[in-house]
């Protein structure tokens, strides 16, 4: 059957046949892959998200699927889905863990930023070195958030006891022992290049300063001007996004 999307009729019977179909792929052939789907149909169609995020936890639980680990690590951190919940951060690492280990990049960004930041819950332990592995391997599957942090990681070094640095830098008695991760500007460009090579906006602008000032690099005015150029053409690029998504959600379309 053919189906006008103009008419509003088709379209309602249209996503409800496709919940139909979702729901029959997943429970009856057992596909994970239509079962993370119809997550997505609960979370983005129907806006149940106590349904969307029980289809997201026995997909990765009973098939292993990695997308819908990092989806329910994700509804475990913000306590979506449940009632008055607070989130789960210890809860959301264990299902990032999970999917990064399934080789979903996103989890193994989420699961590694988790563990290298000083912001995050208590009930997370920071661990810089196994942060700094789940990113790298975020980052070797192209992800370039991961790899932006990753050269910002490098820039300024990661010090074992942040607490002490203001009074460190006062007296300049910071050593390389004091350091999980030592500041190199060589490493913080490579991963820079990667990340705004893959579109990261933020990448390219570091990028830019880089090549101006010789940090990690040669100088290089023609190149810093370019990705200065570049970075500039994202950003507009983006506003342009902004601007449509929320033209599209004032007069109720379908983003």
């Amino acid at each position: 059957m053919a189906y006008d999307l103009k008419k509003e009729s088709d379209v309602k019977e249209y996503v409800e046949k496709l919940g139909v179909e979702y729901r029959f792929g997943c429970y009856s052939e057992k596909k994970p892959e239509v079962c993370h789907l119809l997550g997505d149909y609960l979370e983005g169609i129907k806006k149940d998200f106590e349904k969307a995020s029980k289809v997201y936890k026995s997909t990765c639980d009973d098939y292993g699927y990695a997308k819908s680990c990092y989806k329910y690590g994700n509804y475990s951190f913000l306590g979506k889905g449940k009632s008055g919940s607070k989130g789960e951060p210890r809860v959301a690492y264990q299902y990032y863990e999970k999917g990064c280990n399934l080789n979903d990049s996103d989890a193994c960004l989420h699961s590694g930023l988790l563990l290298v930041s000083r912001s995050m819950p208590k009930e997370i332990d920071r661990n810089v070195p196994k942060g700094l592995q789940f990113l790298t391997k975020s980052c070797d599957m192209n992800n370039a958030t991961a790899c932006f942090y990753l050269s910002g990681m490098h820039i300024s070094g990661v010090q074992k006891k942040p607490e002490d640095a203001s009074t460190a830098a006062q007296t300049k008695t910071l050593k390389d022992t004091d350091y999980i991760v030592l500041k190199d500007m060589k490493k913080a460009f490579q991963f820079a290049y990667k990340a705004c090579e893959l579109r990261n906006m933020y990448a390219c602008a570091n990028l830019s300063q880089m090549y101006k000032r010789g940090d990690g690099i040669e100088k290089n005015e023609k190149e810093a001007e370019k990705y200065k150029k570049l970075a500039l053409e994202m950003q507009e690029e983006m506003k342009k996004q902004q601007e449509t998504l929320t033209f599209q959600q004032g007069v109720g379309m379908p983003n």
